[in-house]
């Protein structure tokens, strides 16, 4: 069985186990549950469809001119590039397919707490409150977080309790004040704990001026502690916060952290009302303004479906799962972003989990009212919540499961058509492993030859060995993103050892971006799993040559494993080796 067969299968079993144990059935929810709060978590993330975040906008940060030149605070609202939040804005947003709204604020932009005073401003508070209901007039749900905010979360982290202290009553006050102000407003307003900053963030220094000292223990802990005192106080200042959905922060929002069994959601006194908020920024190098440029490998497929499927922990147990923030950015017509989006977007169906995109007018042109790419502008269209109104959930979830299944398949039959050597145990072929220094690019690196495991976009010209001759191998990168340096290359012969052992490999020639490159030392030819035949052409973690190792004239001194000398912020656009192999 081969591995992609094996997730399919396990990805299955894990579906069909995950609905038993969550009790979801398949009937159709249709109550929009604005007047009472009946349902469940994992069944109001079917009516939160599809949201966005009004990024950079109420969460720029300006905390020190409210404080020293008492600017208003309203006025920040465009400090970061956006416009003016309009009531028209939000409204596009909804007709676009957007059921959701996350709006990030940062509170102590509107608050003197280095006097002892908590208040929030009247102005801040007001501004948010016309916000959140531009939203809910708009037939949206709202999520209403603290975000970031300069970091004065490094408070928690002091290593002086007084400290830590204040920066407790600093977190209460501020979400007591919130929850009065909207204690009676519809049960579409959903409170978040915190954005990103429940992690080693805890010890940050903007604030304090010091590192703070918890371990990664003592951060679990606290995360854990704030999530707990935060829910606790929503409740108690009654309302419609006794039961409305809350959405607690994971640790760091990272997928694999967050499902550490360190990490514990809190206890709470209303039922099945608690939601879970990660965000999904993977690979990053490809989710940034990162080197990687493309993305759709059958690798990315696979680690994306596996990420996403890890989260059933969450709804095995109840609670609903939102993803707070995912977004592809850097350039308009950056490549594959639509396929990183659809795959995205099916898991959230597949698994029952709310995306939420994140935009600052990157998406959506705020100012200009208008989406920049018309493929993506569709996968929302298409899959607001009234477009699966009336459908039975196993419905939904079959379709999503039958269209990854299709764009994993396109993915390894797109890579296979590119492929002119497959991997076979009756082939023995050359090639060069390569890896850049910040790892965002890289070419089938290890002992066993896999031409799909690769950075979407490299050209390589690999070559089948049929015995003793010269042979020259490359790579090109010029369509796959912005390989810098040499964390790792190698020049392997799959099978060498195992139909020519004891061959030696001598490197005749090298060229990076076309132009020969001298070695810097000699290079020796060994095997590492007596399969693979290789040359370390850039290898530092060997610490002393093999005493098995070859070489063409048998002389072994001065033999290095860094014998390819690449500056660190050298950009490569092709890498080109031709090599002799000979027999013992």
């Amino acid at each position: 069985m081969n591995r992609v067969s094996a997730i399919k299968i396990i990805g299955s079993i894990g579906l069909v186990i995950s609905m038993l144990l969550n009790g979801c059935t398949t009937n159709s929810i249709t109550d929009n549950n604005v007047s009472g709060n009946d349902l469940t978590a994992t069944e109001v993330i079917r009516l939160m469809g599809n949201g966005i975040n009004l990024g950079n906008t109420l969460e720029a940060y300006n905390h020190k001119s409210y404080v020293e030149l008492g600017v208003d605070p309203t006025s920040f609202e465009t400090l970061w590039g956006q416009p003016v939040t309009t009531r028209e804005m939000i409204d596009d947003m909804k007709a676009m397919g957007f059921d959701t709204l996350r709006i990030p604020v940062a509170w102590t932009n509107g608050i003197n707490y280095e006097s002892g005073d908590y208040t929030i401003d009247e102005r801040l508070m007001n501004r948010v409150d016309e916000v959140v209901n531009y939203a809910l007039d708009a037939d949206m749900y709202v999520i209403l977080n603290e975000h970031w905010d300069g970091s004065w979360w490094g408070m928690f982290g002091s290593g002086d309790e007084a400290v830590r202290e204040k920066g407790m009553a600093l977190y209460k006050s501020m979400w007591t004040q919130i929850c009065e102000h909207f204690s009676d407003y519809s049960y579409k307003l959903i409170f978040e704990s915190a954005n990103e900053e429940l992690c080693h963030r805890l010890n940050d220094s903007d604030v304090t001026g010091t590192e703070g000292v918890l371990s990664e223990d003592e951060c679990y802990e606290t995360t854990n502690r704030i999530n707990s005192e935060f829910v606790k106080l929503v409740r108690s200042t009654g309302g419609k916060n006794a039961d409305r959905f809350l959405l607690i922060a994971g640790y760091n929002t990272d997928f694999r952290k967050t499902c550490d069994d360190r990490y514990q959601m809190p206890e709470d006194t209303a039922k099945d009302k608690l939601l879970l908020s990660v965000h999904y920024y993977t690979p990053w190098d490809y989710c940034s303004d990162g080197n990687a440029k493309r993305w759709g490998t059958p690798g990315d497929y696979e680690e994306q479906n596996s990420l996403f499927q890890m989260l059933t922990k969450f709804t095995d147990l109840g609670y609903g799962v939102v993803i707070g923030e995912y977004a592809v950015m850097g350039a308009a017509n950056k490549p594959d972003r639509d396929k990183f989006y659809a795959n995205l977007l099916d898991n959230c169906d597949l698994y029952n989990y709310c995306p939420v995109l994140w935009d600052c007018s990157d998406f959506y042109k705020r100012a200009l009212r208008k989406t920049t790419d018309e493929n993506i502008a569709k996968l929302y269209s298409d899959r607001r919540a009234s477009t699966e109104e009336g459908k039975d959930y196993s419905e939904i979830q079959s379709a999503a499961r039958e269209r990854m299944d299709k764009s994993t398949k396109a993915a390894e039959d797109e890579f296979m058509a590119g492929v002119s050597i497959p991997a076979s145990d009756d082939t023995a072929v050359a090639w060069i492993m390569y890896q850049s220094l910040d790892s965002s690019v890289q070419y089938c690196v290890g002992n066993k030859y896999d031409p799909t495991d690769m950075t979407l976009g490299i050209v390589a010209n690999n070559a089948e060995i049929t015995g003793e001759g010269t042979y020259t191998v490359s790579l090109d990168f010029s369509d796959c993103g912005i390989p810098k340096g040499v964390l790792f290359s190698a020049l392997g012969i799959y099978n060498g050892e195992k139909f020519f052992p004891g061959y030696t490999i001598s490197i005749d020639e090298v060229k990076v971006n076309g132009e020969v490159r001298e070695l810097s030392g000699k290079e020796y030819t060994c095997s590492d799993d007596g399969n693979c035949t290789r040359v370390n052409l850039y290898n530092q973690w060997v610490t002393s040559i093999p005493d098995d190792c070859r070489h063409a004239d048998g002389d072994k001194s001065d033999l290095s494993a860094t014998v390819l000398s690449v500056k660190d912020n050298e950009i490569l656009s092709t890498l080109e080796i031709t090599f002799t192999y000979s027999a013992p």
